[in-house]
């Protein structure tokens, strides 16, 4: 699907990185498929060396010579370069945006105050920072005008770092980024907490921290080949009077779970006011 493709990056930041390195991981398309841009040259420098891809200070250069656009710049820059990019930007183009909080609608509208009368299809996707380990997670919404086969690109690039949904309604967009955008910083918290437990009661930092992300790594990955739930797997560690059924004990006496609904919620929350500006 992506072998004539050529797929061109505005920004090249981490996020792009990572799916440079999946995409070429994944043998979906070779590194002379592959362009981008971005400011700061020591960034395209480190790509082109380091990937062999072609890069261009110029995001008109992206603009004329791919057929997939990557929006991956910072969300304060998004606008600026959709002005930018407008003049070049002609039709048999897709746009993917990874931008936190710029709404398909808005891409669109600002695309045809920048000049562009052709129509432009428009997915937007919610990826979290595990792509950078090819373990990410992402949500895909089409924007108007986008269809099965647009979807199926930007599918067909983000399985390459990671899992991938498909939501009908953007603002469904939102809980997602509350939820998987955010989460990593969630569980990395967490972690946080049993490594300082494990130092309070007389461990070394090492082992502490081997502990942590081993325990939670394997518990993912219990989880996601079990065929049982996830309270069939808590239980199934939770036996009576034992010693996690004193530690469960005392999350849910601080209201752990509770906690953790309200975070997502409130990160959702505020992916819902970035979208309408606030």
């Amino acid at each position: 699907m992506l072998t004539k493709k050529t797929i061109g990056f505005l920004g090249a930041g981490n996020l792009a990185e990572a799916l440079i390195k999946g995409l070429l991981a994944s043998r979906s398309v070779g590194a002379n498929q592959i362009i981008a841009s971005d400011r700061a040259s020591s960034r395209l420098v480190h790509l082109a060396e380091t990937y062999e891809i072609k890069v261009y200070n110029k995001n008109h250069e992206v603009i004329r010579n791919a057929d997939i656009i990557f929006l991956t710049v910072k969300p304060q820059d998004a606008r600026e370069a959709l002005a930018e990019i407008a003049p070049d930007l002609l039709g048999a183009k897709l746009i993917i945006s990874a931008v936190a909080g710029l709404t398909t609608t808005a891409i669109l509208e600002t695309l045809k105050h920048g000049g562009v009368k052709a129509f432009i299809p428009v997915v937007r996707a919610m990826p979290n920072t595990p792509a950078i380990v090819r373990e990410g997670m992402t949500g895909l919404v089409a924007g108007m005008g986008a269809g099965k086969n647009d979807l199926k690109l930007a599918r067909a690039v983000f399985e390459s770092v990671g899992k991938v949904i498909v939501v009908e309604d953007e603002h469904l967009l939102d809980a997602v980024t509350g939820l998987s955008g955010s989460g990593p910083a969630y569980v990395f918290y967490f972690m946080e907490a049993l490594v300082e437990a494990g130092r309070e009661l007389g461990l070394t930092e090492a082992d502490s921290r081997l502990l942590a992300m081993q325990t939670t790594l394997g518990a993912a990955l219990l989880a996601i080949e079990s065929d049982k739930d996830l309270p069939e797997l808590r239980k199934m560690v939770t036996s009576p009077g034992g010693t996690t059924m004193q530690g469960i004990a005392k999350l849910e006496e601080a209201g752990f779970k509770d906690a953790v609904v309200k975070a997502v919620k409130a990160a959702t929350k505020r992916a819902k006011e970035l979208s309408m500006g606030k």
